[in-house]
């Protein structure tokens, strides 16, 4: 008699395995979670600590760190299925937990995206993954965590701390799980047609709009910053874009929820059209002020990252080489031309030109992408049929949509952040006090980044010359480390 079969890796009634289940889509759809993740933390935690003047680098980089951990637990509590559970609205979903066993260990669902044609049949169901709804919540908690980390950009060195710390979960409920719900999860958006592959608009120009308006309720820094705020350790920015390019794998190769052709496709146009970005931008900074950035590079970087977002894994190749060069050049006349011709944004203090980089990004991306998203590939992606660019037969009706999407983003993100801020207000100041934004990070926390001299300044070698040719008493700096038998090399600050 023969014994029976050891039981094996691929055996279909693995009791952790249901038949639904593919270990592999489960498998990358929790890398690509932890890819976007990392573009957070510490991503964009290192990138603020350093691109911001020192003495703001502790409450920069917590800022980021703050968003990222409330953002998790109101998405687990609420927040999750108003972007992608039930309808409740055309706009958005029907609040609930996501944290018990019976909905996490189930089949991942989206059961607003149901597409009925204009008869009433069903012409495609709801998206199901082919994996747990704990990897899908997990995931888009990524997302939603960068957009308020994105959006802190806008508002660093000078807002409130504690009013930040009630502002995150309020604009999470209000605006982000709006734009999710309408574009991705089931909303009139999607079922219109508008194309936002993983975020052009649910991420970026949400985060760049909404940080502009916080920008304008919170005040401007202090006039001595907005002057100069110079990076604390630019070596460390680069550090943190990097992160951030290479997360961005996790960030498109994620949003088809497999690792498909989709998949595979977005994630080089992704890297093509980075590339692409920062050398149009370091070239012209090259043309027009005489010499590359770096930390221009960084900003070509993160619009070239931005803008092939809402169609990485939709558009050929070239395209992507095409819509890098548009947006290593289009956000750069709108930073350094148009920025300084308009009193709005003159008078507006957005510290990391959020507005620059993912508005104006994400709304160039979302245009070009109705313009270029070719029918074979989009057909993969959507569950709207006929769905494609203006140049694939799409018409100037898909780019129609694309805009009216944008202006719905713009205006629900203006009115909401505004509200927001106005409330918190009544509670809690937006903007720190002068006396304590003269300080900074040890007035906020009581913390520093680095216990050196200096705020970012050059050291002035005449000043140490001076310090060290100073006579207390009979001797000189030099002769009284001499006779306490000091040796080597002794820095005076």
């Amino acid at each position: 008699m023969a014994a029976p079969p050891l039981p094996g890796a691929y055996m279909p009634d693995l009791p952790a395995v249901p038949e639904w289940l593919n270990k592999g889509d489960n498998a990358w759809q929790l890398t690509a979670a932890t890819f976007v993740g990392i573009q957070s933390m510490p991503g964009l935690v290192v990138l603020y600590g350093s691109i911001v003047k020192k003495k703001w680098a502790v409450n920069s980089a917590f800022m980021a760190l703050y968003a990222y951990a409330s953002t998790l637990i109101v998405w687990v509590f609420l927040a999750f299925r108003m972007a992608f559970g039930d309808r409740l609205f055309p706009f958005w979903g029907k609040a609930g937990p996501a944290l018990t066993q019976d909905f996490l260990a189930g089949r991942a669902s989206f059961p607003a995206t149901a597409h009925y044609g204009a008869s009433g049949a069903l012409e495609v169901g709801p998206t199901q993954p082919y994996y747990p709804e704990a990897s899908l919540v997990l995931f888009q908690f990524q997302l939603a965590a960068i957009t308020l980390v994105l959006l802190a950009g806008a508002l660093l060195g000078r807002m409130n701390i504690r009013a930040w710390m009630a502002f995150t979960p309020l604009w999470l409920l209000l605006s982000y799980t709006v734009c999710a719900f309408s574009l991705w999860g089931g909303g009139f958006l999607y079922h219109w047609g508008v194309i936002d592959y993983s975020g052009g608009y649910v991420v970026h120009l949400s985060s760049g709009v909404a940080g502009f308006t916080a920008a304008y309720w919170v005040g401007p820094r202090m006039k001595s910053d907005r002057e100069r705020f110079a990076p604390n350790n630019i070596l460390l920015m680069i550090v943190g874009g990097g992160l951030l390019w290479l997360g961005w794998a996790g960030f498109n190769g994620g949003a088809p929820y497999a690792p498909n052709l989709t998949a595979s496709i977005a994630v080089l146009n992704t890297n093509v059209s980075a590339a692409a970005s920062l050398l149009t931008w370091t070239c012209l900074d090259v043309i027009f002020f005489g010499k590359p950035s770096v930390i221009g590079a960084v900003q070509g970087m993160m619009t070239g990252l931005v803008c092939i977002t809402p169609g990485a894994g939709l558009v050929h190749t070239w395209a992507a080489v095409l819509m890098g060069i548009c947006a290593g050049s289009v956000p750069w006349v709108t930073m350094m031309v148009l920025h300084k011709r308009s009193a709005l944004l003159q008078k507006v203090d957005d510290t990391l030109a959020v507005f620059h980089t993912h508005a104006v990004a994400g709304l160039l991306g979302g245009v070009l992408t109705g313009l270029l998203a070719t029918p074979e590939l989009t057909s993969l992606h959507t569950h709207v049929p006929g769905t494609r660019g203006a140049f694939y037969g799409g018409g100037i009706a898909q780019v129609g949509k694309q805009l009216a999407a944008a202006l719905f983003v713009v205006v629900w993100n203006v009115v909401v952040t505004t509200g927001i801020l106005l409330c918190v207000d009544l509670f809690i100041p937006l903007r720190m006090p002068d006396d304590e934004l003269k300080i900074g990070d040890d007035a906020a926390h009581g913390e520093e980044a680095y216990a050196l001299w200096g705020d970012g300044e050059r050291f002035d070698v005449s000043r140490r010359a001076a310090a060290r040719s100073n006579v207390v008493g009979d001797q000189t700096v030099d002769q009284r480390l001499a006779a306490m038998g000091a040796r080597g090399v002794t820095v005076q600050l």
